[in-house]
């Protein structure tokens, strides 16, 4: 019995190679038979054939004792159209003619085999047409049969029988003439365009010359030897796409396929620049390199799809599996700290070989992540407790005295961590990143700008210092002020970065803050560079000193910049480094206590002379524009004050807050005694000297409280309407993706009787039409008999559609095909087809499952479409697409929940699913004489796709109310360590 699918080859394969050796030395001479080679094919349903042998396109097609085909003839005819033309027609006119020719080949090649082979690949599309058309069945089409027989028979060997084989491979040797008509003209198109394009460059020596010839004719002769090399090593078969027919063993890609990817397709198009450099001519140059694209892209669109569909295999990603297995090399010891051997030998190094198409290439897993590195703070720490964590029974905790294994999947998220690349993953909350934007912004700029006047030059500056003082203190104030109210910047890094699971959280504050003050130190130090920019460029230096008001306004500009400097440095002695950074806002284990001492015990806010240095460089510029600034600067600092710190301060501190700083308490004391002075001395004008005074206080007092009233306003109004533009335009981008169709509609619906078709959905398993996320959803249609096989059906949120009668809006993935075999993906096939008429209606049943389902809670209805259109047939609905609740904050609840949540996230499949939810996964371990080792957790679950991960974060946005982007979920991919993710950041946010 022959073995499928596998060359049987006769030589003697049991002696050693010692033995043969001797058995070839001590054995005379003899003639050996000679064995030919048997190749066997499998087709797509299992029929096991003896493949004939082909012979070479050239010698079948140019030998005269060969039979021709017709096919071979009508090829002849135009190869011999083309040769009669470049000799009749004239230089220009052949030239024009043969390139559009070669363009019309070049594209029947390009995007006409690519369009066929791929249908043929997805679909075995060319061999179920021609099984409709009849072509090979003796009883509907005998005459089309007998004609393609003639034609195949005559080109083959004895060994090829027509009636013995089976459908595809007959097909594929029909096709195969085909592509010979096809790359034969193609080529010889090209030849000929070249050939009445030849000129004999001006302008260049003899020795350029001959080295223009050598080098193409040397390219022309590579490439044909780069062919030959190929065509020896994939033979007929892979050379005319033959496995998209049928499979014929394993496919070798050695020889000249280690020499460049995709030889056939990369250096085995030298011989079109070779030609180039003879005939001397940019317009075949540039030809040349327009169709070398357009063979690239068959190679992407087709080649490299078709070969992931029958040779690659799925890697599903976040699969821990351990460097260092049992028996492998272990871990060695360096100054007391483990360190991995550098040249430790992976099992996974050796691999099966790979077609060439993948051959060099490496798949990518996963969007890997690194840990970022934080100072410790200089005061202890209280750590924080997290409920119901340490009584868990699930296989996380670790025996002590164990080893745990290191996996590749939590080395890579231990060192990588969404980093940047070019400008990928940018985060604008990560310092570095805006850092990196700002330098690029600035560097374009700056390298646009034409030469500016010097007024231009004034304005731009101000508008850049503006910029800078607006973004430091009502930028900044606003993130602070979130991160008060709902923690908004640790909420960012828990949602987009992993950590480790038993950092209780800290990891998410302590990078939080640390950008924090990377941002904020950066917005500071640019706010005063860009101050003094603009006043440099206002400046201008007095002639007469001793006139005018010039020496006045140094002096005192001078003074308050060193009020200033002198404020900050006292602010900052008290404050420290936790206080000059806002620690408070984001540190909640450091002790919260009050110590009015230094510039404190004074002034309750310092920080307000930061306008000092503003109004001193007005002083000195003389610039109305700094001048503004200045004051800009008070009321920006002012409205910080009242609107983010005083309202923490008050959050945090409560009564312990003092009412009045001690310069102010001195002014009202000394301004009480001063006004009962006056009283005193006033008599009876007393009275009215209170009442001025009460009304100047209230005039003030009202001013500022307008003005505040104005700022918080604004501010107020301005926040529900931006908020409101940003959720108006998530629907609108969401309706405009949905709206993006073309809708078709049939004419005539007259042959349809609506009241025969229903479809309805399917209740659940508790009986009602409420489904969780990633549940699978089963509808039950009817149609009567003689409908049209390219009916569909549709799932749409309710009110999506305004009419009942045309749908108007994208399913966006969510449909399936009531006949799945009539369609191509979402093309309807040509073969139209209507079910047979009869009285009894057609039923049947469709699941929607995995990419079909919606992947957002709300309401839905299904929609029964007609003929591959969208006018509606029937509909159900609505149903409702849920999330569960945990029922209670705790390790087990939260746990609990997550075990029904992750494995309809991940479509059910037991090769993904954890283990301790039913999967099938194997679980690796290995001890040593030390103690045990862990090997990978029943908990730990793997993804096909980014995809699964996404959804898994959306359901436990739903569940949870806490968000993480699906990098996190990736790197965890535990549902023991999603637990404790959820109650740390659920602990950490119970505040906000």
């Amino acid at each position: 019995m022959p073995r499928e699918g596998l060359r049987q080859r006769t030589a003697s394969a049991n002696m050693h190679g010692d033995d043969y050796r001797d058995a070839i030395v001590n054995e005379p001479e003899k003639p050996r038979p000679v064995r030919e080679e048997v190749v066997w094919g499998k087709t797509p349903d299992g029929q096991v054939f003896r493949v004939p042998t082909t012979h070479d396109v050239l010698t079948a097609l140019f030998h005269p004792a060969y039979p021709k085909s017709h096919l071979d003839i009508l090829n002849l005819s135009l190869l011999g159209l083309q040769l009669i033309l470049f000799y009749c027609l004239p230089r220009v006119t052949s030239k024009r003619f043969f390139l559009l020719y070669f363009i019309f080949w070049r594209t029947a090649y390009n995007a006409g085999l690519g369009w066929v082979l791929t249908k043929q690949s997805k679909k075995k599309w060319i061999v179920r047409e021609i099984q409709r058309l009849g072509w090979l069945d003796e009883t509907r089409r005998p005459a089309m049969r007998r004609w393609i027989r003639a034609q195949l028979a005559g080109k083959m060997g004895k060994d090829y029988s027509f009636d013995d084989l089976p459908l595809e491979y007959n097909a594929w040797l029909l096709f195969r003439q085909l592509v010979d008509v096809i790359l034969l003209n193609d080529f010889l198109a090209y030849c000929m365009f070249a050939f009445a394009s030849f000129r004999v460059p001006e302008g260049l020596s003899l020795p350029v010359h001959v080295l223009r010839w050598i080098g193409g004719i040397s390219l022309i002769v590579f490439n044909v030897w780069v062919k030959t090399e190929a065509h020896n090593v994939v033979k007929d078969y892979g050379w005319y796409w033959g496995d998209c027919f049928f499979q014929r063993g394993a496919l070798v890609f050695d020889g000249v396929f280690e020499l460049a990817p995709h030889p056939m397709y990369s250096v085995g198009y030298a011989g079109y620049y070779g030609l180039s450099l003879i005939v001397g001519s940019y317009p075949v140059l540039f030809v040349s390199l327009t169709a070398h694209a357009a063979q690239f892209a068959f190679l992407i669109l087709f080649e490299n799809p078709h070969i992931e569909r029958m040779y690659g295999k799925r890697k599903p990603i976040a699969v821990r599996k351990p460097l260092f297995p049992d028996g492998a090399s272990k871990p060695r010891q360096v100054n007391n700290k483990e360190m991995p051997i550098s040249d430790t030998y992976h099992e996974d190094s050796v691999n099966e070989s790979t077609p060439g198409a993948t051959e060099g290439e490496t798949a990518s897993e996963s969007e890997l992540e690194t840990d970022t590195m934080s100072t410790p703070r200089s005061q202890p720490r209280r750590g924080r407790e997290l409920p119901a964590v340490v009584g868990a029974t699930v296989d996380s905790s670790r025996r002590p005295g164990s080893r745990q294994l290191i996996s590749e999947h939590d080395l890579h998220h231990k060192y990588f961590r969404r980093d940047v690349v070019i400008l990928h993953n940018i985060d604008l909350l990560r310092s570095s990143d805006v850092m990196l934007v700002l330098l690029i912004i600035y560097l374009c700029v700056a390298s646009c700008l034409p030469a500016l006047s010097h007024h231009t030059t004034s304005m731009l500056h101000f508008v850049h210092a503006c910029t800078w003082c607006t973004f430091h203190s009502f930028g900044l104030g606003l993130l602070l002020r979130a991160q008060s109210q709902s923690k908004f910047i640790v909420r960012h890094f828990l949602k987009n970065y992993h950590y480790p699971p038993n950092d209780n959280g800290d990891g998410a504050v302590q990078e939080a803050f640390t950008n924090w003050k990377s941002i904020y130190n950066m917005s500071l130090c640019m706010t005063y560079i860009s101050l003094g920019g603009l006043a440099w460029k206002t400046y201008s230096w007095p002639e007469m000193w001793s006139e005018g008001d010039a020496l006045l306004r140094h002096t005192l500009g001078a003074l308050l910049i060193g009020l200033h400097a002198w404020a900050a440095k006292e602010s900052y002695e008290v404050l420290g480094v936790f206080g000059w950074f806002y620690g408070d806002f984001f540190a909640e284990d450091f002790p919260a206590h009050l110590e009015y001492t230094g510039i404190f015990r004074y002034l309750d806010n310092p920080e307000l002379m930061s306008g000092a240095s503003f109004l001193g460089l007005a002083l000195i510029s003389g610039s109305k524009l700094v001048g503004f600034l200045a004051v800009m600067r008070f009321v920006s600092h002012w409205w910080f004050l009242k609107t983010v710190e005083n309202p923490h301060m008050r959050k945090l501190y409560g009564e312990s807050l003092r009412k009045e700083a001690g310069f102010v308490k001195v002014i009202k004391n000394v301004a009480t005694k001063n006004a009962r002075l006056l009283e005193s001395r006033a008599g009876r004008h007393a009275p009215d000297i209170r009442r001025v005074a009460k009304e100047v206080k209230g005039t003030f007092d009202k001013v500022f409280e307008e003005t505040a009233d104005v700022v918080e306003e604004f501010l107020a109004k301005s926040k529900p309407k931006i908020s409101e533009v940003v959720q108006e335009t998530k629907v609108l981008l969401q309706q405009s993706r949905e709206r993006l169709i073309i809708t078709r509609v049939a004419n005539d619906l007259s042959s349809c009787d609506i009241a025969k078709y229903q479809i309805s959905i399917l209740p659940n398993q508790f009986g009602d039409k409420r489904f969780h996320l990633g549940e699978p959803i089963r509808v039950h249609w009817q149609a009567p008999q003689g409908h049209s096989r390219w009916d569909w059906v549709g799932i749409y949120r309710v009110a999506a559609n305004k009419s009942t009668l045309v749908t108007k809006t994208s399913t966006c993935g969510k449909w399936l095909p009531v006949h799945d075999e009539e369609w191509d993906g979402d093309v309807p096939l040509s073969s139209h087809r209507v079910s047979p008429k009869s009285l009894e209606p057609e039923t049947g049943t469709l699941t929607f499952r995995g990419s079909t389902l919606p992947w957002k809670v709300g309401q839905y209805e299904v929609r029964y479409h007609h003929d591959g259109k969208y006018n509606v047939l029937s509909i159900d609905g609505p149903f409702e697409v849920y999330v569960e609740k945990h029922r209670s904050l705790d390790f087990d609840s939260v746990r609990e929940c997550l075990s029904h949540i992750v494995p309809l996230c991940l479509d059910n499949d037991p090769s993904l699913i954890p283990l301790s939810c039913g999967g099938t996964g194997t679980t690796e371990t290995s001890s040593d004489a030390d103690g045990a080792v862990d090997g990978p957790s029943s908990d730990d679950f793997t993804f096909w796709s980014e995809g699964q991960a996404k959804r898994i974060s959306t359901a436990i946005t739903e569940a949870f109310d806490v968000e993480y982007a699906p990098d996190v979920v990736m790197a965890d991919a535990n549902l023991t360590a999603l637990a404790k993710r959820i109650l740390v950041s659920k602990q950490l946010l119970v505040n906000s």
